[in-house]
């Protein structure tokens, strides 16, 4: 099967750190890989983009087509990806600029690679201007993790710190809503992209987590602790309180624009008292017995061979 254009650009872009020839050389690029919003499988694209002060930023120009460009549509329904500039690869959060900053960075891109102009001249959308952040929480660290209770800590802490980036942004959207000051005007009645994007992307995080505790983690200890049946039920019974919650902020999530912000709100504030509660229980109950698992784990030895 002969190689795509985009597959040979990919190659050559990883096989030399970053950098490509042809149409695209001593041009900005990078490789985007996202999740299919429909497939669920990963797919790599190489982008220009341009930067502005620390920020990268993506246009979905689509050469001018009607329609936006697949890449745009998967980060809506996964919004971490995955970002390959130079020879460093690194996670980001992915979320569309809106309104007058949206248009602000549209005309710096234009300022920077003149070539988007011509590309919004030819269609009657609005090119995405989409803004690569930060897929952790602001003040987020990870500790030294050298056993399995260390990994199981981390994730916690990570969603934790999720948990509360989204509830502060919201807090603050909210108290824009209904004391705006300074210039420029009060957030529309929705919520913006920047809470939703957060918040879909620690709501698919999480089931993530629990997938990974209910079909390995689990089973695993439960194996060796037949003393914990009553403990198991319960966090078997708070995965799925939590997993409602969860289906709910979903829903309120499906479309661009968050149509219920005062549910979202409530939804949010419920999820953050259930996890906490849960993830507090499962820290007294489990993580202490995976004190003394290494992490990462050993790979499996090699069973000895000799003649036959």
């Amino acid at each position: 099967m002969p190689t795509s254009f985009n597959e040979t650009i990919i190659e050559e872009f990883r096989a030399n750190g970053g950098k490509v020839g042809g149409p695209f050389e001593g041009g900005d690029l990078l490789l985007l890989t996202t999740t299919g919003a429909r497939s669920g499988t990963e797919r790599t694209t190489p982008l220009g983009f341009v930067r502005h002060g620390e920020l990268i930023l993506l246009i979905g120009s689509n050469l001018g087509a009607p329609s936006h460009p697949g890449w745009y549509h998967n980060l809506l329904a996964h919004p971490v990806v995955r970002v390959e500039l130079g020879t460093s690869t690194f996670q980001a959060l992915a979320v569309p600029a809106e309104g007058e900053r949206r248009d602000e960075l549209f005309a710096h891109a234009v300022r920077c690679a003149p070539g988007y102009e011509d590309y919004r001249a030819k269609t009657e959308r609005v090119l995405p201007v989409v803004v690569l952040e930060r897929a952790d929480p602001d003040g987020w660290r990870p500790g030294e993790v050298r056993t399995l209770a260390d990994k199981v800590m981390e994730v916690h802490t990570w969603l934790r710190g999720q948990l509360r980036q989204v509830s502060a942004e919201a807090d603050a959207h909210f108290a824009l809503r209904a004391d705006p000051r300074g210039p420029g005007e009060p957030p529309a009645p929705g919520l913006g992209l920047q809470i939703r994007q957060r918040c879909l992307a620690f709501c698919q995080a999480l089931e993530f987590h629990h997938t990974s505790e209910d079909g390995h983690l689990f089973p695993g200890i439960a194996r060796y602790h037949h003393d914990l049946a009553d403990t198991f039920a319960r966090l078997d019974e708070e995965h799925r309180a939590v997993a409602r919650i969860q289906s709910a902020l979903a829903e309120l999530l499906a479309g661009i624009a968050i149509a219920e912000p005062d549910r979202f709100r409530a939804e949010l504030a419920r999820m953050s008292a259930e996890l906490n509660a849960h993830l507090d229980h499962e820290e007294e109950t489990i993580v202490p017995l995976l004190a003394d698992v290494p992490w990462p784990p050993a790979p499996p030895a090699e069973a000895a061979t000799g003649p036959s």
